[in-house]
């Protein structure tokens, strides 16, 4: 088992399901840290304001993962579309994570037993 603090997640639009062998401080078996969901807005409703209202709702959804994987040296994401690379570009902006090692995969929806299974495969 690695002794290094390691995360991986899944994400999507909507949803990130965060996997990590660590709590703020010791390193131990991967199990889930936590899922989070975001708030999606029809766009039908507003039509200036939605650009700005969708990039705070993608914001606040991008900081409750860097909670998630506060303290982690290297960090797998996956899912589909481009959330992975949008994620992978804030967090390197956050002065926090701007040493972290980031790797990006590509995966369909998965349920939180399969994103628990594909991180452990990753860094196994």
């Amino acid at each position: 088992m690695s002794e290094k603090k390691l995360a991986g997640l899944w994400i999507d639009r909507q949803k990130a399901i965060v996997v990590t062998n660590h709590d703020s401080q010791d390193v131990s078996e991967f199990k889930i840290a936590g899922t989070i969901e975001t708030e999606v807005k029809d766009p039908k409703f507003y039509e200036q304001a939605a650009h700005s209202a969708e990039n705070k709702l993608r914001v606040q959804f991008f900081k409750e993962v860097g909670q998630l994987i506060t303290n982690s040296e290297e960090l797998f994401i996956t899912g589909p579309g481009i959330s992975q690379e949008e994620l992978k570009n804030y967090l390197l902006e956050t002065p926090q994570f701007k040493n972290l090692k980031i790797e990006l995969g590509v995966a369909q929806k998965m349920d939180e037993n399969n994103v628990l299974k594909e991180v452990i495969h990753h860094y196994s």
